[in-house]
């Protein structure tokens, strides 16, 4: 059904027969010279005059031409020309770039819905007549092409992007008709202090009764990508010509730029690189796998089959592999592709609710961004939206809801983890605010069913290749279960059953909430529940109760997510990779007595010795549960808490601990981890 609604597209000729290549040459505007001149390897595959007006949506475009049945041997480069004649003349631009495609249908405009493409290509070549625009060869490019309406916001994944300007690095929507068709110039690395051009525009192909923007490089005013230009009626031709040179293999195995692969047991990998060789010319097939100044290479002679396969080792650390794919035979070697910035390292993820997403509520945790923290896809709740993020990106924290949102403390954690441990680190996140257990559950009809958050994370991490390399997952849920134990214990008994068999290497940390709902610490039912986690279901529990940074509900950076990412650091440095164990456990319950004459003190034995700090006022935080008496003090002695009482506390059943809203006297070990909450622990005689 979808492919009936897919626009008549542009497609590429394989055959260099002379005949084809003259056709290719009659087809090219007369006077897009310079065009045709860079595109000397390629094949025009279709051709559109721009009307003043159009509305596209989920329409066919009427291209000029229509070549896709010449496109069985596949392509390695698309390339652009668009011309703008107007009263001065013709201004003209030439962009080609690595493929972002394999499907030749969808190198026209996209005005079907769910043709979506925001993503990295490598490989750029600009060449124009327009003063201004920043012309060259081996640049990197940013595409953002799609049929729907868009706003300013960004993903973060393109440096020197505005929030507030339309251009480089806006947000797509999955419904709405404005239709965006755009190529830029970026920096090839992120951050970076260059800013972002675009090269060639075509906007509002999709909205009725609007006039098309269109422009070549930046608009000198407005918004740089000619978004709401509506400036089309200011040329009398506007033409715009794709062309893709035909690919002398096609690929059945390939990396991803930015990919990260899960180390293993001998801290590498092997990244598999394989096809067929469809161009008789061709003699051998070469990878050339460079590392800084190192530099292998990979050469196989065509063989019977006409088949190649290398799978080449990378190591784990803070090191990239860019990896460049050739053909040898007749004339200079041919670059067929390339993939950029690959590494080895570990894989994560973190679940949960808003403070799981851990988006920016009071200061910024843009400072720990690092190359070497990944992430793949977009936790975005739209099922087109995800399915259509299909690919490796930079671990961000301040933007959610868009492809490498990883949130605050996911970023802390990770980055902790690549400067301690020396590994790249790779977190999707998957979390959604607001949401109660039932929301995380599996369709068990239909497991990667993308209506379902489930589905959603199961799907990304089934594209990544990376579910069966999860070496940790990482929770946070449960104010919005509202204190209901059983509807919350049985949820996640459930969803940690089938996160067992579908990431069957995963260690699991559960963080303890800080209140159920939010605003309330009098309920401590649900908090105890998840403290006893820790022994009815082998998982890892962390307390949030130190965590001055809280408002109630959420934490700010300072105090709270950065925190927060340090003590997920410090358990999972200590689990999985052999780091200091001492003052990691948060001070957890084992049992509570009376321990003074009279009834007037209680004695709390921690699972642990390791040295706590109570501050001033913290006995408020305490609760004896059937007596009529109040905690006057609290002190930490060998391995227990003692609690002075205000009096007798005859009919005592047993201890609880609440914490509190916001920031206040607190109980904590020595990386900061608070006391966890708990609930009516008996009390023995």
């Amino acid at each position: 059904m979808l492919r009936a609604l897919l626009p008549v597209a542009l497609v590429l000729a394989l055959s260099l027969a002379a005949p084809q290549a003259a056709l290719a040459e009659e087809l090219v505007p007369a006077d897009s010279t310079a065009c045709a001149a860079s595109a000397s390897d390629y094949v025009p595959v279709y051709s559109l005059d721009l009307p003043e007006r159009a509305n596209w949506r989920n329409q066919a475009v009427p291209y000029t031409f229509d070549r896709t049945a010449e496109v069985a041997g596949g392509f390695d480069r698309v390339g652009y020309c668009l011309e703008l004649t107007g009263p001065t003349g013709t201004q003209w631009v030439w962009t080609s770039m690595l493929p972002f495609t394999t499907d030749a249908t969808r190198l026209g405009l996209p005005t079907a819905d769910g043709q979506i493409v925001r993503q990295r290509v490598g490989g750029l070549e600009v060449a124009s007549n327009v003063e201004g625009v920043s012309t060259g060869e081996g640049l990197t490019g940013y595409l953002e092409m799609w049929p729907g309406s868009y706003t300013a916001a960004v993903s973060a994944q393109v440096s020197g992007a505005s929030p507030t300007l339309y251009d480089a690095d806006d947000t797509p929507s999955a419904t709405g008709g404005y239709g965006s068709f755009q190529v830029h110039q970026v920096s090839a690395t992120r951050p970076s202090a260059e800013t972002a051009k675009t090269v060639l525009a075509v906007n509002t192909f999709t909205r009725v009764n609007e006039p098309l923007s269109v422009g070549i490089g930046s608009a000198p005013t407005g918004h740089p990508d000619w978004t709401f230009a509506g400036n089309a009626a200011a040329y009398s031709r506007r033409r715009l010509t794709a062309y893709a040179r035909p690919s002398r293999l096609t690929l059945t195995e390939q990396p991803q730029d930015r990919r990260l692969y899960p180390r293993d047991a001998s801290n590498g990998a092997n990244v598999p690189v394989s096809g067929e060789v469809t161009d008789h010319r061709v003699r051998a097939v070469q990878l050339r796998v460079t590392s800084g100044e190192d530099e292998r290479v990979h050469t196989e002679p065509v063989n019977q089959r006409r088949t190649f396969s290398f799978a080449p080792r990378i190591e784990a650390g803070l090191r990239e592999y860019r990896f460049e794919l050739r053909t040898l035979g007749d004339g200079p070697p041919r670059v067929v592709t390339a993939w950029d910035g690959l590494v080895a390292g570990d894989v994560y993820v973190i679940q949960g609710q808003s403070n799981a997403v851990s988006g920016n509520y009071n200061g910024t945790a843009a400072a720990e961004a690092s190359p070497w923290v990944r992430s793949y896809g977009s936790p975005h709740a739209d099922p087109v939206l995800s399915r259509t993020a299909r690919g490796w990106n930079y671990g961000i924290s301040e933007a959610t809801s868009q492809p490498g949102s990883i949130g605050q403390w996911g970023l802390r954690m990770a980055r902790k983890i690549v400067d301690t441990h020396g590994v790249p680190v790779a977190v999707l996140n998957g979390a959604h605010s607001g949401r109660p257990i039932d929301f995380f559950q599996r369709d068990e009809a239909d497991p990667g069913n993308l209506l379902t958050n489930y589905g959603r994370l199961r799907g990304r991490l089934d594209a990544a290749g990376v579910a069966s390399a999860v070496r940790g997952v990482l929770w946070y849920q449960g104010e919005s279960d509202s204190d209901n134990v059983p509807v919350h214990v049985g949820g996640f008994t459930a969803l940690l059953e089938d996160w067992r068999a579908d990431l069957p290497g995963a260690e699991y940390f559960v963080y303890q909430v800080r209140t159920s709902p939010c605003s309330n610490t009098t309920n401590t039912a649900l908090r105890d529940a998840q403290r006893l986690m820790g022994d009815t279901l082998g998982v890892t529990v962390l307390s949030t109760t130190g965590l001055n940074g809280h408002d109630g509900c959420h934490y700010a950076w300072e105090q709270g997510y950065r925190e927060m990412g340090d003590h997920a650091f410090a358990v999972v440095s200590r689990d999985l990779y052999g780091g200091p164990a001492e003052g990691v456990s948060p001070p957890n319950p084992a049992g509570a007595a009376f321990s003074g004459p009279g009834r007037t003190e209680i004695t709390v034995r921690l699972r642990t010795d390791d040295p706590l700090t109570v501050e001033p006022g913290a006995q408020a935080d305490f609760r004896v549960d059937g007596a009529a008496v109040t905690v006057t003090g609290v002190e930490y002695r060998d391995g227990s808490l003692v609690l002075s009482l205000s009096g007798p506390a005859d009919g005592a059943t047993g201890v609880s601990y609440r914490g509190h809203l916001r920031a206040g006297p607190r109980v904590l070990n020595a990386t900061g981890a608070g006391l966890l909450a708990f609930h009516q622990v008996p009390l023995a005689p």
